[in-house]
């Protein structure tokens, strides 16, 4: 095995869009910046495709302030946002294969990265794209499509069980829908009302303008609610599942300072002695999961909704598209010709 680093065949720099401050997304520049080369058990791949997430927008402007603790006190570690890409491998670091080079992949970086030409990413974590499954399709799986199964997964989703979803437009949301659906279960779920058609040819049986909706008044019990909006009392999620039901937290802003860890800790402290219970989903990047997801694509069986697929020199647009939270499924950025 050849474990010596091969570097990439291009500039020793190259255009990125970044924020060396963290802000609003009007604050995003596109800068000159050396390109990375790949440590040990790290490949660098040439991207094709950029899905920004919300995640982008938290760590853009360092909300809630307790993140900066590990991205940053003063201003991000990595100002490159863009943490889902689809792209080629182009170099290898120390311990990872040189015959890999040329392999095109689908991954999660590592706090970001993506809006640039090239980005480093950890070998365990690509997943190889194949051909049907096209770069801007690839690159909305890893964190929304992978959210997604781990909420499911942890409400114990099940065939013929009834699930709510709440906030189910978005990116996780959209794929919520589908994989329970796909898993054979009888799927509601709430979101704007320009929206309720395209939820329900996703799979959703009933669907709810969240406006005009007061979610507690459905006339309905769920085994499972999967909450991405975050913005209902945690006892009303609770009176809405079945006796042995479960809640889903994946959503949910919560203060400038803490953000959701308060609404976590009240989550714990309700589901003590209860057989329903309130669970905070920590989804974190799996392999096993993205491997899962583009077979998915690959066969027909799931579709992302992009809402936009934008060329590189708007960038900006997509950011402040995910900063005003009215995104219907993704936003992809295409890569710098």
């Amino acid at each position: 095995m050849n474990t010596t680093l091969r570097r990439a065949q291009g500039p020793a720099t190259m255009p990125a869009w970044l924020n060396g401050q963290y802000g609003p997304a009007s604050g995003t520049r596109q800068e000159t910046v050396a390109t990375p080369q790949p440590g040990k058990g790290e490949v660098l791949v040439r991207v094709r495709a950029t899905a920004l997430n919300a995640a982008d927008v938290h760590l853009m402007q360092g909300d809630p302030l307790l993140m900066r603790l590990t991205f940053g006190i003063r201003r991000p570690k990595q100002p490159i946002r863009g943490n889902d890409v689809a792209g080629a491998i182009v170099g290898v670091g120390e311990g990872v294969d040189a015959g890999r080079i040329g392999e095109e992949v689908v991954v999660e970086l590592d706090g970001g990265g993506g809006l640039a030409p090239f980005a480093v990413a950890r070998v365990d974590r690509v997943v190889a794209r194949p051909a049907e499954v096209a770069p801007e399709i690839a690159a909305t799986l890893p964190i929304s499509g992978g959210t997604a199964v781990q909420a499911l997964d942890v409400a114990g989703v099940e065939p013929g069980q009834r699930v709510l979803v709440l906030g189910a437009s978005g990116g996780v949301g959209t794929f919520v829908v589908q994989l329970a659906a796909l898993r054979g279960a009888e799927v509601w779920a709430t979101c704007g009302e320009p929206n309720r058609k395209l939820v329900e040819s996703l799979g959703a049986t009933r669907t709810f303008d969240y406006r005009s909706t007061d979610v507690s008044s459905i006339p309905a019990s769920f085994d499972a609610i999967i909450d991405i909006a975050g913005n209902l009392p945690l006892r009303r999620l609770r009176r809405l599942v079945t006796p042995t039901g479960t809640v889903a937290m994946v959503g949910g802003e919560g203060g400038r300072v803490l953000g959701p860890i308060p609404r976590m800790l009240r989550a714990m402290f309700l589901s003590i002695g209860s057989r329903r219970s309130i669970r905070m989903v920590m989804a974190v990047a799996k392999r096993e999961v993205n491997e899962q997801l583009v077979a998915l694509v690959a066969d027909g069986r799931i579709a992302p909704v992009i809402e936009q697929t934008l060329p590189w020199d708007a960038a900006v647009s997509g950011l402040e598209r995910l900063e005003s939270g009215r995104t219907v499924g993704k936003v992809v950025v295409l890569a710098q010709e």
